[in-house]
């Protein structure tokens, strides 16, 4: 029996599948954010030892039983940081082929055809990837507001702050988010509000977004538009990726994956709006399953096993054991 091995290493959590080559997702490990940006190598070493091994402990089986492998990470965005991945990566003490991806690629692996097509990632920020039938590959920067790349957690939540500042100094109508960040915040007012974030007290955090979408579902006004706003942002992502790879003019599955496309309809009515615009035969699909499937799949495609053909059944079992 062959086992595949796929680590997804977001900047938030972990997780660490193994699957056998039938597609039974048997053992599953997970621990917090690895993103080198923030953590440095020596704990993204770390992060990939103690989820790689609570997965292989559940299956049972020893490194060296490993098959191939698959790493999609977050903050791998260029050349220059193959050389210290792939050494973090041999930590692990794993024999086999082994490929490591930016983790945008994860659902562009898990949710496409035959990975073929773009993702779009919305989760603590944004990332967008893509791949075209020729092996040609598409891509953002994936550093959010710095590069004007917008429509995850943590902007979704930096726009609710500057929409909270309008609302304070008068340039627009008040707004239930105001509430919401000094509940979060306990700040007494908007002036003790703004002196914490200006002086470093308070933090914005990407899961402060569940709270914006709340009360944009609620009816306030300003949320909804940043919600909104978000879902264009989104939309736009994904249709630069699929122009970079030549598929504007062809049925191109878009993948939605990430946390804050749980919003539903307020969030992916207007990427939908933007992606039909410009990519009119687009078929845009939630991912139904976890996207370190994706990450396995990358695995398996080091030895030339074709994981779509069980990825129906990694699916279905990885749900099961992913939490």
């Amino acid at each position: 029996m062959k086992y595949f091995l796929g680590i997804d290493v977001g900047s938030s959590k972990t997780h660490a599948l193994i699957s056998d080559e039938t597609g039974a997702c048997l053992g599953f490990g997970k621990t917090w954010g690895g993103n080198h940006q923030g953590i440095g190598y020596d704990r993204l070493k770390t992060v990939l030892k103690i989820s790689f091994e609570d997965a292989r402990a559940m299956v049972g089986i020893s490194a060296d039983q490993i098959a191939g492998a698959g790493f999609g990470v977050a903050g791998y965005d260029f050349l220059s940081d193959r050389v210290p991945h792939l050494e973090a990566i041999a930590s692990l003490g794993l024999s086999c082929p082994v490929e490591v991806v930016n983790d945008g690629a994860n659902g562009l692996f898990a949710g496409t055809t035959y990975g073929i097509g773009v993702n779009v990632t919305s989760g603590s920020s944004n990332n967008c990837r893509g791949r075209n039938k020729y092996g040609k590959e598409g891509r953002i920067v994936g550093n959010g507001a710095t590069f004007g790349e917008y429509g995850g957690g943590i902007e979704i939540v930096s726009k609710a702050l500057q929409v909270v500042n309008y609302a304070w100094i008068k340039r627009t109508p008040p707004t239930s988010l105001t509430k919401m960040l000094l509940d979060y915040t306990g700040a007494k007012d908007e002036l003790e509000l703004m002196e914490g974030f200006s002086n470093d007290y308070f933090h914005l955090a990407p899961f402060l977004a569940v709270e914006v979408i709340r009360v944009a579902k609620e009816g306030d006004a300003s949320a909804r538009e940043i919600i909104h706003w978000s879902g264009q942002e989104l939309g736009w992502l994904a249709v630069a990726v699929a122009r970079q790879i030549e598929m504007e003019n062809d049925e191109v599955e878009i993948i939605q994956s990430g946390s804050v496309f749980e919003a539903g309809e307020i969030i992916t009515d207007p990427m939908r709006d933007v992606v039909m615009k410009h990519l009119p035969k687009a078929k845009i699909i939630r991912l139904d399953g976890p996207p370190v499937v994706g990450a396995v799949i990358l695995g398996m495609e080091q030895v030339h096993f074709d994981g779509y053909a069980v990825r129906k059944k990694m699916i279905q079992t990885a749900k099961e054991i992913v939490r």
